[in-house]
């Protein structure tokens, strides 16, 4: 996980952003522990508050739970949903956006390169 510092995008959001796509992707499953807060905030260079709202959110949208000084957990529940892949592929998009635009590629030339990327995904 990573913030970009340059983003429009608040650092709550694209945290939030991140793990919502982890877990539709299945790179985070059900049950698996997220980082302690004050843990993630050093890692990520923000503050402690920045980690805990992107957590809240996250908890809101019944992405993972939080069992007290026992740490936060993907739930096994949302991931699935029609809504929360959407969600994850408007964050995927988004953070494929602005990867583009840091490489100094205009959307014509980015979405070019993407489509031949899922042709070379299939069989």
């Amino acid at each position: 996980m990573r913030i970009d510092v340059g983003s429009p995008v608040p650092p709550y959001e694209q945290i939030r952003a991140q793990v919502s796509t982890m877990v539709a992707n299945g790179v985070l499953p059900a049950g698996a522990r997220l980082p302690p807060i004050r843990q993630l905030a050093k890692d990520l260079g923000v503050a402690s508050g920045t980690v805990a709202r992107a957590y809240r959110e996250l908890e809101a949208e019944a992405v993972i739970v939080t069992r007290g000084h026992r740490g936060s957990y993907v739930t096994g529940t949302g991931r699935r949903t029609p809504a929360r892949r959407d969600e994850a592929l408007s964050a995927a998009a988004h953070a494929f956006a602005l990867q583009a635009r840091q490489l100094g590629a205009d959307a014509t030339r980015a979405l070019r390169v993407a489509e031949q990327a899922f042709a070379a995904l299939e069989p």
